[in-house]
């Protein structure tokens, strides 16, 4: 490679530009600003991104002859020329410079006729929407060049102008000083597979923003734009292994979300609004595992109160029949009966009704184990007795009303007593309980391990493959690597480590093998793997047409995907 960055660049960083990349600026290195949306994805064409402000923008690289990209993160990109390198890089949340050689035509344009004024001034390239607040400017001498984004115009040219003075190189440099702690992996295609999670991981990272003090999370810039509840906590043990006290702040600033009765929603922006209903609870897990890193027991002082009253709220509100078990709540849309469970879309939700669940009794049972080992660890006695009878009940419940003796399998149950009957992921997730019976596991171990039922090409299916309703929409077939990862540690917590281990390389291998091919991390996959995700359905037929405006599909560069395959990654390492 060319330049300055023969000394520092990492052999085996992400080299695959492609499709749906995320490509912003991290909360990591600076400020971000949420609202200005001034985030791209990479085209599919060329070399080009898709500026995902209010009314978009591509930045398009025309090369007389093919590149070798050699640097694909989530904020640098450095394709290798004959005439010389082509970088991009985001100096800051609103300007990205770079080097082009000459012979490279630099493109900025509307996506759509009528999006606002364009026109060329004093080597300036102005796109400014039709209210005026929405300016992004292209300045360009020779080998260097520079876009920016700014409220009005004259922002804009002072930022654009402001970046062509800055030094590329020493940019790309900082960037990807991250990078550096990442452990090292025996395998080149796992390192750059490992080092392309964390690339997603900063990318998905902001700084304090409106009512948000600290750094927080996302599941993804594009198109999701907010925090949610349980993705944070997934997103936290992975950024556990590099930055705790970073991880910390992705869980307080959830925490900081509480309500006055006690609730926690499942999600939450930067100008204080967020859903009215909360999300599966892990954060008391999250909060645990971070502090087994960090060993601060501030953070668990801080922490202790608000997991209390929030786990109270759910266990209050969330036990209509009142028999110790945790209900769902259940909307009325159709294709998504169940987004507080997380599960949108499952058909255990199909029917519209209220049900002991499975999943749901199981996380609260753990996090009240888990507030029961806070509290010892703070020396609050009594309050870590309470806590530690709660798992017990729950565990107990769970136990008595949700296991199918003759099926070897736990159910949701209906209010009327019977089982739901729907094989779902959730009938493993009770592998999680400290007090599991043996011969259980064993029965849900035989049903894993089965090709008619969860046994498929990628496991873990979210629904048996002998379920009517098996596809490879969302919930209702395709495997997602948080429910992977939790069924991985249930193995673990039960002494199952073989079978622990192989799931886990058949996950890595999964989430591999589509970022060879298509350069970014999925959202979930079709556990037949006779689709690749771009195909899958989410909600629908995909629209063959990568418009997250037009219809989501399945999302690329998915946080909780890249992070807990990173933290298999480095489990397995």
């Amino acid at each position: 490679m060319t330049g300055k960055m023969a000394l520092h660049v990492q052999e085996h960083l992400p080299d695959l530009w492609k499709e749906g990349a995320l490509f912003a600026f991290s909360g990591y290195d600076g400020q971000t600003d949420s609202n200005s949306q001034f985030v791209a994805t990479v085209g599919a064409k060329e070399i080009s991104l898709l500026f995902h402000t209010p009314k978009r923008r591509w930045l398009q690289f025309t090369m007389p002859h093919s590149g070798e990209v050699r640097i694909a993160t989530g904020d640098v990109m450095v394709t290798e020329m004959e005439e010389g390198p082509l970088l991009a890089v985001y100096q800051s949340w609103h300007t990205l410079v770079g080097l082009a050689p000459v012979a490279v035509d630099i493109q900025l344009s509307f996506e759509e006729e009528g999006g606002g004024k364009a026109w060329a001034e004093d080597s300036l390239v102005i796109t400014e929407a039709a209210n005026g607040r929405d300016v992004i400017v292209l300045l360009r001498d020779k080998e260097r060049w520079a876009l920016a984004y700014g409220s009005h115009l004259d922002e804009a040219v002072s930022r654009v102008r402001k970046g062509l003075t800055v030094d590329a190189w020493e940019e790309t440099e900082a960037r990807l000083k991250f990078y550096q702690r990442v452990p090292k992996q025996d395998d080149p295609l796992k390192e750059r597979l490992l080092l392309k999670c964390f690339s997603v991981m900063k990318v998905n990272t902001l700084a304090p923003e409106g009512v948000i003090r600290q750094h927080w999370s996302t599941p993804d810039r594009v198109p999701h734009q907010a925090m949610w509840l349980w993705d944070s906590v997934f997103h936290s043990f992975a950024m556990n292994v590099l930055n705790p006290e970073l991880s910390w702040e992705f869980l307080k600033s959830v925490l900081d979300t509480q309500r006055e009765d006690g609730m926690i929603p499942h999600t939450s922006k930067v100008d204080g609004s967020g859903s009215s209903m909360t999300q599966p609870p892990l954060l008391a897990w999250g909060v645990w595992e971070n502090y087994l890193h960090t060993k601060q027991s501030i953070s668990l002082r801080y922490a202790l109160p608000i997991l209390e009253r929030y786990l109270d709220w759910d266990i209050t509100n969330r036990d209509r029949n009142e028999n110790g078990l945790l209900e769902w709540m259940i909307e009325g849309n159709p294709l998504c009966r169940s987004g507080e469970s997380g599960m949108d879309n499952s058909p255990r939700f199909d029917r519209a009704a209220v049900l002991d669940a499975v999943d749901f009794s199981v996380f609260a049972a753990q996090d009240a184990h888990y507030l029961g080992l806070i509290a010892a660890e703070l020396g609050e006695t009594e309050t870590a007795r309470r806590w530690q009878q709660k798992a017990s009940d729950l565990n107990d419940q769970i136990q008595n009303l949700l296991w199918d003796e003759r099926e070897g399998f736990y159910y949701d149950r209906d209010m009327d007593g019977s089982f739901s009957k729907v094989k779902a992921v959730s009938g493993f997730l009770p592998l999680l309980l400290t007090h599991m019976p043996h011969e259980r596991t064993d029965r849900l171990i035989a049903m894993l391990q089965d090709p008619s039922h969860f046994q498929t090409r990628f496991p873990i299916p979210t629904t048996a493959a002998t379920e009517e309703t098996y596809g490879t929409d969302m919930w209702r077939g395709p495997v997602w690597m948080n429910m992977n990862y939790l069924v991985y540690i249930g193995l673990k917590k039960q002494g199952r480590a073989a079978e622990a281990d192989q799931l886990a390389q058949q996950s890595i291998q999964m989430v591999q093998k589509y970022y060879e091919q298509y350069g970014v991390i999925f959202e979930y996959f079709d556990s037949a793997d006779l689709v690749p995700p771009p195909e899958c359905d989410r909600k629908g037929p995909p629209t063959g047409t990568y418009n997250i405006r037009q219809k989501m599909d399945v999302v690329r560069d998915f946080h909780w995907s890249a992070a807990l395959t990173a933290c298999l990654l480095m489990e397995q390492a």
